[in-house]
């Protein structure tokens, strides 16, 4: 079993992170969502991503991406920040009525716990709350929030079971 990233991952990474675009981002209050065909809102789980998924910008921009039903995705950590985005109109989550998924609170526990005694909490961003319970939170639905297949397995060139998506509108 893998626990790293692929090459062909680890590739992209790299040349993803020499580009300008990427080392020279625009601030928050400058995206248009006019110049935009979609958003996608990566994860982390180190401390320091609080500060995005605590964003009062962007939890207020991100609204105006549903709005425009523009191209929205989102993956682990990420999706908080989509459960702490309020509809103006309805004051719920902008993913009150999705189906979605996030990091599993089985993932984050075994992260945190397999980790904990060098780390310590490094692994659990919001102790006392996962990902999973917040995302859960801020649906309609606690059954709109879907696991997916055992987590530990991964895809490779030639089998692509294991991957996991939840497409749900835009």
């Amino acid at each position: 079993m893998r626990v790293k990233a692929r090459k062909d991952g680890v590739d992209a990474y790299k040349l993803m992170s020499e580009s300008n675009d990427f080392n020279h981002p625009i601030p928050y209050n400058e995206i248009e969502v006019s110049k935009y065909d979609g958003i996608f809102l990566p994860g982390g789980h180190d401390k320091g991503v609080k500060e995005y998924l605590e964003s009062k910008i962007l939890q207020n921009i991100i609204p105006l991406f549903f709005r425009k039903e523009k191209k929205i995705g989102a993956v682990c950590h990420g999706v908080v920040l989509l459960a702490r985005s309020k509809d103006k109109n309805t004051n719920k989550s902008v993913i009150y009525d999705y189906k979605t998924t996030a990091l599993l609170k089985s993932q984050e526990l075994l992260a945190y716990n397999l980790t904990r005694l060098w780390l310590k909490d490094y692994y659990l961003t919001y102790p006392g709350m996962t990902v999973e319970e917040e995302v859960k939170s801020a649906l309609k639905n606690q059954d709109n929030f879907i696991s997916g297949s055992f987590p530990i397995y991964r895809d490779n060139k030639n089998i692509f079971k294991y991957g996991f998506v939840v497409k749900d509108r835009n």
